[in-house]
């Protein structure tokens, strides 16, 4: 629910031009059993190692041309108690929801109940829109311009207190819009929750009873309601978060927290009848279609998203999906419609090694007949990084990579930086994604002097050129004593309910908000640290705490 993942942004900026996404192909002839087994041998290679048999686990689902061609489960259920995960378990589907609650909205609007067109104060008159015009159909394209509640500052001291709708509506609608409705594309997680209050609205019941009466039940979705609201004891997979051992039990939800935004739980298999009626059932083919197809900015500019459905690319072909994140879950559906293709994968951990976006982009790789390659990392020294980092440019866009220690980092305007892997002097990838680069140089030799990098992106090459602007100067590691860090370990208050915990495990040093996952820092010096993950930095002077991240500032005073 909360997190748009990297690769998931990355695709979509990068996405072709306007496109309206095609209808479902005609099936295949199919399977036979030797190339069913074949397959299925082929993404169980490429998915298993995603998953550790002792940590937090996985369930992935392909189906190609409605025959199922992988459904298997990896890893433990519950880590604590030594349970194995298993196909038939349900889980948290955390932002997936918001593609139901758009159905929900297209349900209502087929029958002539509301128009996308039509302005939430039709439906929500006490909502104040601060004099502009703000459509439902602003809302299922996150172009609003309404805050997103989950980014606003405590959410997360706020996240395990149950709430209700009205309660929580009311903690961010007097907050200023971030910009023009319609003009700008930000995930926004405040549109849905109030896409739900509209449903209930104007069907005259609670949003989960609309949901099972309209959706569930008719598709036979037995396994799949609002939390709280399962009709039988289903099985299903304990939640992790990371923690100082690696994981542990997730962090506190408290109810309605997520509401129409990201509180749906389901299985695999419900999953998959979902899939079988998207684009055939429930609403007319023009509706599909219009959900299909990525809203275009004031400015005429694509946001690539739809009515709750990504629109990207995998290896050139056209996809439509939706990733999902919170505590405790994170998971990740997609369909290839001119390839009969669609992949699940539901993973009970919102932190470690498993990105089931990467899972299931690589599994639908393999499904379609255009696997992704495979990434190895190798160790390089500090003249093969420093030889390709520079600034690039396409068009208008501006990539800027640089030495951070034995790594090479990527700066992106107005978002954090990305620390790349080596797969060879030449080639890096993005972790955690399907994409890489590759850099060329003069006459194609690996020693001759660089002057571009090729962006390999969902089966598109995008070839930036080298210019003579200087990369900024590389940020060196310092060695320091453990107990000069020990020296600043404590915590730090920043702002009320918001405290820093600083802490050493082993030789490595982090920082942890409240309530959220602890960041790995490195030092400049005994009193400056940075962190690779986001663009943050720490200094410390006496007993304060200096904390910046991006554009924002904060001082804190050690408790």
């Amino acid at each position: 629910m909360f997190i748009r993942t990297a690769i998931c942004a990355a695709a979509l900026l990068l996405c072709a031009p306007h496109t309206t996404f095609a209808a479902d192909s005609t099936p295949d002839k199919p399977l036979s059993k030797r190339a069913l087994e074949d397959l299925s041998f082929r993404l169980h290679a490429t998915v298993a190692p995603y998953f550790p048999a002792e940590a937090p686990g996985g369930i992935v689902l392909v189906v190609k041309d409605g025959q199922t061609v992988l459904r298997r489960a990896y890893g433990m259920a519950d880590t604590v108690k030594g349970v194995k995960m298993a196909p038939e378990m349900a889980m948290r589907i955390g932002s997936m929801t918001k593609q139901f609650t758009a159905t929900a909205i297209l349900l209502l609007a087929d029958e002539g109940k509301l128009s996308v067109d039509d302005e939430i104060t039709s439906y929500l008159p006490d909502y104040p829109t601060q004099g502009k015009r703000i459509t439902i159909e602003h809302l299922l394209t996150h172009t609003s311009g309404i805050v997103s509640y989950t980014g606003k500052p405590g959410f997360s001291q706020r996240a395990p207190q149950d709430t209700t709708v009205a309660a929580l509506i009311d903690s961010f609608k007097n907050d200023p819009l971030q910009f023009e409705p319609g003009s700008a594309w930000r995930y926004n997680n405040s549109g849905y929750y109030l896409l739900g209050a509209i449903i209930e609205k104007v069907s005259g019941i609670p949003y989960h009873q609309f949901l099972a009466q309209r959706i569930f039940t008719p598709l036979g979705m037995d396994h799949t309601a609002y939390e709280g609201q399962e009709r039988a004891k289903w099985p299903s997979a304990a939640g992790h978060s990371p923690s100082e051992n690696g994981f542990g039990a997730a962090r506190p939800l408290g109810r309605n927290q997520s509401y129409a935004a990201g509180e749906l739980v389901s299985t695999v298999d419900d999953l998959a009848k979902w899939d079988a009626a998207v684009g055939k059932k429930l609403l007319t083919p023009a509706t599909w279609q219009r959900a299909f197809t990525s809203y275009r900015l004031s400015d005429g500019k694509d946001s690539h998203y739809g009515y709750g459905w990504e629109l990207s690319l995998i290896q050139g072909e056209a996809v439509i999906g939706h990733s999902g994140s919170t505590r405790g879950f994170r998971s990740y559906g997609l369909r290839v419609p001119a390839k009969g293709v669609y992949v699940a994968v539901l993973t009970n951990g919102d932190g470690g090694t498993v990105v089931p976006d990467v899972v299931a982009r690589r599994a639908a790789a393999v499904a379609i007949g255009k696997p992704l390659p495979e990434f190895r990392e190798v160790a390089l020294d500090a003249a093969a990084l420093d030889a390709v980092a520079g600034v690039y440019t396409l068009d208008d866009s501006r990539r800027v990579f640089w030495r951070d220690g034995d790594f090479l980092s990527l700066q992106r305007p107005g978002r954090g930086p990305l620390v790349l892997k080596a797969m060879s002097a030449n080639a890096f990838f993005v972790p955690d994604t399907a994409d890489w680069f590759v850099f060329q140089r003069e006459g194609g030799a690996d020693t001759g002097k660089v002057t571009g990098v090729t962006y390999y992106q969902d089966g598109r090459a995008l070839v930036h050129t080298r210019s003579s602007e200087a990369p900024p100067p590389p940020r060196i590691v310092a060695r320091i004593a453990d107990a000069a860090f020990d020296a600043h370990a404590g915590r730090y208050e920043i702002q009320p309910g918001m405290v820093l915990e600083v802490k050493r495990d082993g030789s490595r040093y982090f920082v942890q908000p409240s309530g959220q996952r602890r960041l790995e820092i490195f030092p400049l010096s005994e009193t400056r640290f940075f962190a690779r993950d986001i663009d943050a930095e720490i200094g410390f002077e006496g007993q304060d705490l200096s904390f910046r991240q991006g554009s924002r500032s904060f001082t804190g005073r050690r408790l």
